[in-house]
């Protein structure tokens, strides 16, 4: 075992079926349960494009999980957030398939984890087995799903990679059926003047644009005037059959005039380009509403490559005297769709709302690594940290500093430094780096700490400050109380839970020796399974220390009798 980290119509005809050709008979469906989907392949998500499909399980856990095809196990992870208990099956057609947020593995493969665990007295953990160290067949039982790690509710995350690129594809592609007769919804559009000439309907500023449905089911714009480069972005989702989900359309496209200016769709695309992302959407827009326009023109420092035509960067050229049909199309795999014709005439207007632009005292250029001081802070950004320049809005309070507003995206980490040498070397223990909400409540970050300089790096722009931390964590049982007999017991349950710098470790002996709990963070839960090991004692005493992320460190000592 390796145990290393290793228009009027936009377009005529948009191909349904993708440009490769997928072993749609390979492979079998995760569950034996219908598929409706609670997310889709390229869905929009914060930083990062959906890389699989989540599949409901009836709002149940435990439910088989069976392997898609024969192969062996390359990857198992165990992890708080993200995917939480994941395992990686390569299959020997070229392609990795990936089951997320399980509840449990089989037990072949439980046993096989655990043992590792023990090992290294880590919930947490990651291993790679040789390749046929743990083979699968296909229909086999490997996994039930759960709700582990950052999962908002009970589903099964599904992937299907390249074995060799690791680029995910969409599932869908390989013959997972899903009922699909429902169109793609569109909610609202919008119109971007892109240079500092153009206009549209007398305004520099972006606008929305309302339509209306027609007689045959297609939507029809209200006529804009407009002159100069314009670009079109909307807000729209899609929907399967059987579920009330606002999932991500498959593919967008738009033509002017009969011409394809844009066109994409969410077939594949790489891990290393997900988070441009925030290129894709107007973040501005997303920063203050809390909802994602996808633009169909691209943007400064937008490197992905989902597109299949983008003609001069999907900007628009409207010339004065001119009309122009302008068409949007979403579409997903089944072929249902959703069209848009946005009828514009070419005219010069006097422009009634001007564009914007707040001026500060700071400019960061984005290709250019930038420091500002702010007294007992210091902030640097790293060259390529953003994606345009901008003036950046930059504020020291009484004990905080304010770096800009959540309405621009970061791409890279930057780093906040905190002068700390006015407080006791005894204070700076309990002190720690803190991001502030809009009701002012902190939240950590990591915090590095190194004679008397804090220092923290993140992408979230925002309010930061030190924030102090006294109190130690607090644990109790859940499930039993003091010298109880658990006779008829499965599990212990007891809760850990810290009030500002969250938990950092937990570690639990049972009569002296370390024990596996298992930790669910989002409710706030450490359980240990009786099947694991009791040491054979009648009397058993539980230990249980948990240390938060300032050194704060707090142990309960139980007792509890089991035959």
């Amino acid at each position: 075992m390796k145990n290393f980290t290793a228009g009027l119509i936009l377009l005529f005809i948009i191909p349904v079926i993708a440009q490769e050709n997928y072993p749609t008979q390979a492979f079998r469906s995760p569950l034996d349960i219908p598929v409706i989907l609670a997310g889709t392949f390229g869905e929009l998500r914060s930083n990062h494009f959906h890389s699989g499909i989540d599949i409901k399980t009836q709002q149940r856990q435990g439910l088989p999980v069976y392997g898609i095809g024969d192969g062996t196990i390359t990857r198992i992870k165990v992890a708080l957030w993200g995917y939480g208990k994941v395992l990686y099956v390569a299959h020997p057609n070229g392609y990795t398939s990936v089951y997320g947020h399980l509840q449990k593995f089989s037990p072949k493969i439980e046993a096989y984890i655990k043992e590792i665990q023990y090992k290294k007295k880590s919930y947490e953990v990651e291993v790679f087995p040789d390749y046929g160290e743990l083979k699968i067949d296909k229909g086999e039982i490997i996994a039930y799903s759960g709700n582990t790690g950052g999962s908002s509710g009970p589903h099964l995350h599904f992937e299907i990679r390249s074995s060799i690129s690791e680029k995910p594809t969409n599932p869908l592609l390989y013959g997972i059926d899903v009922a699909d007769a429902t169109n793609p919804i569109l909610e609202k559009l919008f119109v971007y003047p892109l240079s500092k000439k153009s206009q549209v309907n007398k305004s520099a500023e972006r606008i929305q644009v309302n339509f209306t449905r027609q007689s045959d089911g297609s939507l029809l714009a209200d006529k804009i005037h407009a002159s100069g480069k314009i670009g079109i972005g909307f807000v729209g989702y899609d929907r399967q059959d059987m579920a009330a989900n606002k999932n991500g359309v498959y593919s967008v496209a738009l033509k002017v005039n009969s011409k394809t200016y844009t066109a994409y769709d969410f077939e594949s695309f790489s891990f290393g380009e997900t988070r441009y992302i925030n290129t894709l959407i107007d973040y501005d827009y997303f920063g203050k509403y809390r909802q994602r326009i996808q633009q169909c023109f691209k943007t400064p420092g937008n490197n992905l490559s989902i597109y299949s035509t983008l003609y001069n960067n999907g900007e628009i050229e409207i010339r004065e005297g001119l009309s122009y049909n302008i068409l949007l199309q979403l579409k997903d795999l089944k072929g249902n769709e959703v069209s848009l014709t946005i009828p514009v005439e070419g005219k010069k207007e006097e422009v009634k709302l001007p564009k914007t632009t707040t001026k500060t005292d700071q400019y960061v250029i984005a290709k250019k690594p930038n420091n500002f001081d702010l007294g007992d802070a210091k902030v640097y950004f790293p060259a390529n940290t953003f994606y345009t320049d901008f003036y950046i809005d930059l504020t020291k309070g009484k004990d905080t500093v304010t770096i800009h507003r959540n309405t621009v995206p970061a791409h890279r980490n930057f780093t906040i430094t905190f002068d700390a040498t006015k407080y006791s070397k005894e204070e700076q223990k309990q002190l720690f780096i803190a991001r502030l909400d809009q009701k002012l409540r902190a939240s950590y970050t990591s915090t590095y700490k190194r004679s008397g300089t804090f220092t923290t790096r993140t992408r979230n722009l925002g309010t930061y400050t030190l924030a102090k931390d006294s109190i130690a964590p607090k644990i109790r049982t859940k499930n039993f109380k003091e010298k109880q007999w658990l006779n008829n017991y499965s599990y212990l349950s007891l809760s850990i839970s810290d009030d500002l710098s969250g938990i950092d470790t937990y570690s639990v002996t049972l009569n002296g020796e370390w024990i596996l709990m298992e930790y669910e963070p989002k409710l706030n839960t450490i359980t240990y399974n009786f099947d694991d090991k009791i040491l054979n004692k009648k009397q058993c005493v539980l230990k249980v220390t948990v240390t938060d992320n300032v050194g704060n460190k707090n142990t309960l000592t139980t007792t509890f009798f089991r035959k």
